[in-house]
């Protein structure tokens, strides 16, 4: 089995290839996002924790969290979930996909570090690779540079290179003049139409005690007539 194992803090991903399964039994029986101490596939990994992030069997289908299973499923898909794109609206699609229990079917384990141990690992926590891309969205770049809400965001964004210049991401829910201006505009609507609902529910109430006042009176007449009637007949 192929274990594919990342470190988030450095960038950096290594593969290695496990072929005892007396180094593997402790993975075995554990659900995705399990954490299992890394000494089982060496010494080099001694005070390692990885975490289970997923993996392949060996037909190619990926593990999908949830499915309390250790073999190939098939499932409904739709709008939303994990592993299906809708191509037409309201689409859905039966899939094969493989359970989030690991098992000796897996032809490859993708792991990753939460914590390091003591000694390093060459190609793995020895080197450190920069982020091509910086976070778009606002409060993620807020969190990274630990920035305050009134610093402004634009000048910390990361910029990419594009030939000769150097070229900004457009930043994600950014509050800007023109959104607060459609916020408000949205709620003026909705408060319009609020209002709009309660003048027409009030004159519906109005007009419909006028009309069942006037079907008393229609009735009172009636038998006022009837009653008449049949005094004359008497």
């Amino acid at each position: 089995m192929k274990i594919n194992i990342a470190n988030p803090t450095t960038g950096l991903q290594k593969v290695i290839e496990i072929d005892e399964d007396k180094k593997l039994l402790p993975f075995f029986d554990k659900r995705m996002c399990s954490e299992v101490a890394g000494e089982c596939l060496g010494d080099e990994f001694k005070g390692y924790i990885f975490k289970i992030s997923g993996g392949n069997d060996k037909q190619g289908f990926p593990m999908k969290q949830g499915i309390l299973s250790n073999q190939r499923v098939r499932l409904l898909f739709k709008k939303g979930m994990t592993g299906y794109r809708e191509r037409r609206g309201g689409c859905r699609k039966r899939k094969s996909c493989r359970g989030c229990i690991v098992g000796p079917d897996l032809a490859i384990m993708n792991l990753v570090i939460t914590k390091k141990g003591a000694e390093d690992v060459p190609g793995l926590t020895d080197d450190n690779k920069p982020r091509r891309l910086g976070p778009k969205r606002a409060a993620n770049i807020r969190k990274l540079f630990n920035l305050e809400k009134k610093d402004d965001v634009k000048q910390f964004v990361v910029r990419r290179e594009a030939g000769k210049k150097k070229k900004a991401p457009k930043i994600q829910r950014l509050v800007t003049r023109p959104m607060l201006q459609r916020k408000r505009n949205f709620r003026a609507i909705t408060r319009k139409h609020m209002e709009t609902r309660k003048k027409l529910k009030a004159d519906y109430a109005t007009r419909l005690s006028e009309y069942r006042q006037e079907q008393k009176e229609l009735r009172a007449a009636e038998v006022a007539k009837k009653k008449k009637e049949k005094k004359t007949t008497k």
